[in-house]
């Protein structure tokens, strides 16, 4: 008899769900939580996997160390889901395995049957993502900005996803049309407060998912090259122990807030709005090890989606 026809997700999600079911021992419906599908699908792969072979003695693919991976990062660091993309041989930061691993993930997400609500920050990883995402009927489904998209001298913010996001899905996408920081506290409130923008503040804090960057405390750091911040504010973020970024947050090696001044001025959601939601990043590179690491230890976030010689220095550590 020949091989049954692939499910429409491919068979590395087929392969994924197979492993976390028969090697890693979680129930179907716990795969799908994992996963982020519906049980139904859940089963589906699953009953693929085993319907063409892939299950034996153990799940055979080239994911399956990846999948070892996932599984020691969602036990180290407390997480409820972990993705691990193969490793491409990029060199410096690896865009493309990101790039594909984060749309995927949207994909999926997106493609659930409920309307949602997703929250999204900024950046070059984010931006590879939403490129490599295929056309896709987003349904109900609308897209927040998480941060002000405006730099300091008022231009528009080169990584900015949220219009590339509306193009690719047809889905409303609505825009902080504001500095990421704003030039004082004072400021920040006086923005805050205008109609147009606290209404997407509010739709922001009601989002069902957060996809998020994150960024390094280095002179060349993204929030710096794109003129979001000035390189002196940087150095005061390095002076404070400042290691790695969340939305404009500052943590230092162990996960802890660095209060500079510009904590106050950051218009992005607030700590103490982040915690219990579901809040996945996407990051990866050998630059951006320690600013994970840092990130994660916050307890802020409940996935991660990285590749895999990240993850490999971030479970050996």
């Amino acid at each position: 008899m020949g091989r049954a026809a692939a499910p429409r997700d491919d068979e590395s999600l087929a392969i994924r769900a197979a492993w976390l079911h028969y090697a890693g021992g979680l129930t179907q419906t716990e795969v799908a939580a994992r996963l982020g599908v519906s049980a139904v699908k859940a089963h589906r792969l699953v009953a693929w996997a085993n319907q063409n072979g892939a299950v034996k003695v153990s799940v055979e693919g080239s994911v399956t160390d990846c999948l070892r991976l996932e599984q020691r990062l969602v036990e180290r660091f407390g997480l409820a889901t972990a993705e691990v993309i193969p490793d491409l041989g990029e060199e410096g930061l690896p865009l493309r395995a990101l790039g594909h691993g984060g749309a995927a993930f949207l994909g999926r997400i997106i493609g659930g049957a409920e309307p949602r609500v997703i929250g999204v920050g900024n950046g070059r990883t984010l931006a590879a993502a939403i490129a490599a995402m295929p056309r896709q009927d987003a349904g109900a489904t609308r897209f927040v900005s998480l941060v002000g998209v405006l730099t300091r001298r008022y231009a528009a913010n080169p990584h900015d996803v949220m219009h590339r996001l509306a193009e690719k899905t047809g889905a409303e996408a609505y825009v902080m049309p504001v500095p990421f920081f704003a030039n004082t506290a004072e400021d920040r409130a006086v923005l805050l407060s205008q109609p147009g923008v606290r209404e997407v503040v509010d739709l922001a804090a009601s989002a069902d998912l957060l996809f998020v960057g994150i960024g390094t405390a280095q002179p060349d750091a993204q929030l710096v090259t794109a003129r979001m911040i000035a390189p002196e504010e940087i150095r005061e973020v390095q002076e404070r122990g400042g290691v790695g970024e969340m939305l404009g947050h500052f943590f230092d090696a162990a996960g802890h807030p660095v209060e500079t001044s510009l904590a106050a001025r950051t218009l992005s959601p607030d700590l103490g709005s982040l915690a219990g939601r579901r809040v996945v990043a996407l990051a990866g590179g050998a630059v951006k090890t320690s600013a994970i690491r840092a990130v994660l230890h916050t307890g802020l976030l409940s996935g991660l989606i990285t590749d895999e010689r990240t993850a490999r220095a971030l479970v050996a550590a």
